[in-house]
């Protein structure tokens, strides 16, 4: 696996630790500031999780670990994915998510693995109107680096298996979230300054839309892609709970009994996608799966969480990690509207 001390990646060792305890799971991962290996601390003596840090981009080092451990399978979810920070700098995203993923893809074939997972995200298909949904052969129209970024990472998977015979399943997720998420992405950014009761800036006028999904239940579909997926295949993975931004923000002040005078509107991003909605009925044909979390049940627990561990977000948001959040959190203010 790699990212596996990312968000999305922390949670899915967790569910796979549970649910596929015989598997050996070598996660590699580049441990930056959003990988945080004390997320996984109660694995460190677990002899099935193996750690290793390193840039998926290292070509010795993958084809090492890959035949070291003869690996069988890839989930790839190592990915630069803030929009924000693509649009400040985009020449990381292509060397990470585009150059990376291609070299996971020639040490895959050589090695002759089972199956290569590409784990990417519904920005790849741009932005709706107000009806409709993305279904796995709308056009993907990219608006910002990062999602150009695994657009291209996708279509070279895609033509791996095409060109080369690698069995490749794409999946692509809505929004993600849940437990251990950074501090930089909408729910917990919120959480965090409402817990801290500092403003809460939201892009533009707050009604852009995402289709928002829960962690534990991507883990799921993530795992029975690898497992009952179809080679070659696309798979939506959306969790069918289309919310305004503005919305989410004022849920999440409700749920902390928080002032709605903390919102503060700030200028819109550069090219941000105004509404995102997934059909999923695909992966819920061919696999079965099935979302278990309403949205708002969801975000009650995960404001739960935050509030829980706030050791845990405060040691994230301090250190290396804090100068990258405050950089992050000065700009918005400064563009305040």
């Amino acid at each position: 696996m790699t990212g596996g001390c990312g968000f999305i990646g922390s949670n899915l060792v967790k569910y796979l630790r549970r649910t596929r305890p015989d598997w050996t799971i070598v996660n590699l991962d580049k441990l930056t500031y959003a990988g945080n290996l004390e997320t996984l601390a109660d694995l460190e003596q677990d002899p099935r999780h193996i750690f290793v840090r390193g840039d998926i981009a290292d070509r010795p080092l993958v084809e090492q670990l890959i035949n070291k451990h003869r690996i069988e399978a890839v989930m790839h979810l190592a990915a630069e994915s803030h929009v924000d920070r693509s649009i400040l700098g985009p020449e990381i995203f292509t060397q990470t998510n585009v150059l990376g993923t291609q070299v996971l893809l020639d040490a895959s074939c050589r090695a002759k693995i089972s199956r290569f997972l590409m784990v990417s995200t519904d920005e790849v298909y741009g932005s709706l109107g107000p009806t409709g949904s993305f279904s796995e052969s709308s056009p993907l129209v990219p608006s910002s680096p990062y999602s150009a970024s695994k657009a291209g990472a996708d279509l070279f998977a895609l033509a791996y298996h095409h060109t080369f015979g690698l069995d490749v399943v794409v999946t692509r997720c809505s929004n993600n979230y849940g437990r251990y998420q950074f501090p930089e992405k909408l729910i917990p950014l919120m959480i965090v300054n409402a817990l801290r009761n500092q403003p809460l800036p939201v892009y533009g006028d707050g009604l852009n839309v995402r289709d928002w999904l829960n962690v534990d239940d991507h883990c799921q579909a993530l795992a029975l892609a690898l497992e009952k997926g179809h080679a070659g295949t696309v798979y939506n993975i959306g969790g069918e709970a289309e919310r305004r931004n503005i919305d989410i923000v004022k849920g999440i002040l409700k749920l902390l009994g928080k002032s709605e005078s903390l919102i503060r509107f700030v200028a819109d991003r550069p090219g941000h996608d105004r509404r995102y909605a997934m059909n999923a009925q695909k992966i819920r044909e061919e696999l079965g799966w099935v979302p278990a979390h309403t949205f708002e049940r969801g975000l009650e627990e995960t404001v739960q969480w935050y509030v829980e561990n706030r050791t845990w977000w405060e040691r994230v948001m301090s250190g290396a990690y804090r100068e990258y959040y405050e950089e992050q959190y000065r700009t918005r203010l400064q563009a305040l509207s």
